[in-house]
C-alpha cells in the first residue's frame, strides 16, 4: 500500500466517481475538504484504491488481482505492526473484495455488518411533513458556538477542517431547550448538489422526536436551494433506518460495512 501524496489525488477522482455507492466522504478526502489518507497499489497508473476519511470511515475498491497490495492490506486491516491507529468503518466494491476480508472476520479484529444507501422521495418527505410548526421548540441555524459545543458520537467537527470552514460551506439546524443545542442536524459533506445529512441527540432529550424536527428543517433547506437530500447509516442503527424513512428516503442498496475496532 503506497500512500499518495495530496497532488496525486487526481488520479482518484475518476475510478472513485464511477463507483454506484455513497462515496461522499471518500470525495471530500479526494477534493482537499479535510484531511484524510489515500493508499494505491501502484503510483504510476494505480488500479486499487483506500482511502481513510479522519471520522472513520474508509472505502476500498478497484482491481484485487495484486498480491503485494492484498497482503500488505491484510497486514493494516488486522492492525499489524501497527500500521492502523484508530478505528475504521470499510466498504469495498466491488463484491469481489467481501470474498477477501471475509477470510478474516473469523479473527474478531474484522466485524461484518451492512450500510444502507438510501433514495431521496420528496413527495413522501412533503406528505409526512406538518404545515405548522407554531407549537415546536425552537430550532435554530447552527452558530459557531454551536459547532464548537455539538457532542456525541456524530459530531461536525469531525467532518469539517474547522467552524470558519463549516459556516462557509456547510449548513445545519438545532433545536433549543433550556438555551442547549440539544439536538442537531448538519452537512456532513456538501459534493456538487448533494448533501449527505448528519444527525446528533443528546442522551437526556432522545425519545421526543427532536432527530426527526432538526432533520425536517435541514432537508427543507435543501429543498428550496437546489440540493438533493443524502442519507446513509448502518442497518443495525435501528433509529437512524426508521427515521430516515420518516423523512421520506426509500432503503435502496445494502452493502457489507466492516468494523475494524
Amino acid at each position: 500500500m503506497i500512500r499518495l501524496n495530496v497532488d496525486s489525488y487526481p488520479k482518484v477522482t475518476e475510478p472513485l466517481q464511477k463507483l454506484p455507492i455513497n462515496t461522499l466522504f471518500a470525495q471530500a478526502v479526494i477534493n482537499g475538504h479535510v484531511q484524510g489518507a489515500v493508499f494505491v497499489d501502484k503510483m504510476m497508473e494505480p488500479s486499487a484504491f483506500y482511502i481513510v476519511h479522519p471520522q472513520g470511515m474508509s472505502l476500498l475498491f478497484g482491481q484485487t488481482e495484486n498480491e503485494i497490495f492484498y497482503q500488505e492490506l491484510q497486514r493494516y486491516l488486522m492492525g499489524s505492526h501497527g500500521l492502523r491507529a484508530k478505528q475504521e468503518w470499510l466498504q469495498v466494491y466491488p463484491d469481489s473484495w467481501n470474498d477477501y476480508i471475509r477470510q478474516w472476520t473469523h479473527s474478531g479484529l474484522i466485524i461484518e455488518n451492512s450500510r444502507v444507501n438510501f433514495t431521496f422521495n420528496r413527495q413522501r418527505f412533503e406528505a409526512a411533513t406538518p404545515h405548522s410548526y407554531s407549537d415546536l421548540p425552537v430550532i435554530t441555524p447552527m452558530t459557531k458556538e454551536i459547532f464548537l459545543t455539538v457532542d456525541g458520537q456524530v459530531n461536525p467537527r469531525d467532518y469539517w477542517r474547522n467552524a470558519e470552514q463549516f459556516l462557509a460551506n456547510g449548513v445545519g439546524f438545532s433545536l433549543i431547550e433550556d438555551d442547549v443545542a440539544v439536538s442537531t442536524a448538519f452537512s456532513a459533506y456538501v459534493i456538487g448538489n448533494q448533501l449527505e445529512i448528519g444527525i446528533e441527540t443528546a442522551a437526556e432529550a432522545r425519545g421526543k422526536g427532536y432527530a426527526l424536527q432538526v432533520s425536517r428543517a435541514l432537508i427543507s433547506y435543501c429543498l428550496k436551494n437546489g440540493l438533493d437530500p443524502v442519507w446513509s447509516c448502518r442497518r443495525e442503527n435501528e433509529a437512524s433506518y426508521g427515521l430516515a424513512q420518516k423523512l421520506g428516503f426509500i432503503p435502496s442498496l445494502s452493502v457489507p460495512y466492516y468494523h475494524l475496532p
